[in-house]
């Protein structure tokens, strides 16, 4: 088996994982978070994608009893990022898209920070509910 096939198949997994509420919470870092969202967008509308892993997400969450811990406002913008940067990328596999978009990764400052002040990220409006951006930037 190739290693792009390899590579393909562990993806799959790990969104079936995401999708059955199955994964450990531990694989579940923001790089896999990113890498699930990526994926669910190859082949869905944005929308399509938002909903399918705000759903996801929200399983996971109450599976692992910490429902809290689900930010509707942070994961859209992410998923609507994603979609910016697949639209002007021509990375068609998963190493590509993520050497090519390294700011996705950065933890600290995370690029939602550039959009967003801390006082509106941490209200329950944008925990709630899709939020615009405070800081005056064009998300």
């Amino acid at each position: 088996m190739s290693s792009t096939a390899v590579a393909d198949r562990r993806i799959e997994q790990l969104v079936a994982a995401f999708e059955n509420a199955t994964i450990d919470a531990r694989d579940f870092n923001h790089e896999a978070h990113l890498l699930v969202a990526w994926r669910f967008l190859q082949d869905q509308s944005l929308l399509d994608a938002i909903k399918r892993f705000s759903a996801a997400l929200k399983r996971l969450t109450r599976k692992l009893e910490v429902p809290g811990k689900y930010h509707e406002t942070i994961t859209c913008f992410y998923l609507i990022k994603i979609a910016e940067r697949c639209a002007g990328q021509a990375a068609t596999d998963w190493p590509t898209f993520k050497d090519a978009n390294p700011d996705l990764f950065t933890r600290n400052p995370s690029l939602i920070r550039q959009y967003y002040s801390k006082s509106l990220l941490a209200s329950e409006d944008a925990r709630r509910a899709f939020v615009l951006p405070d800081l005056g930037l064009k998300i």
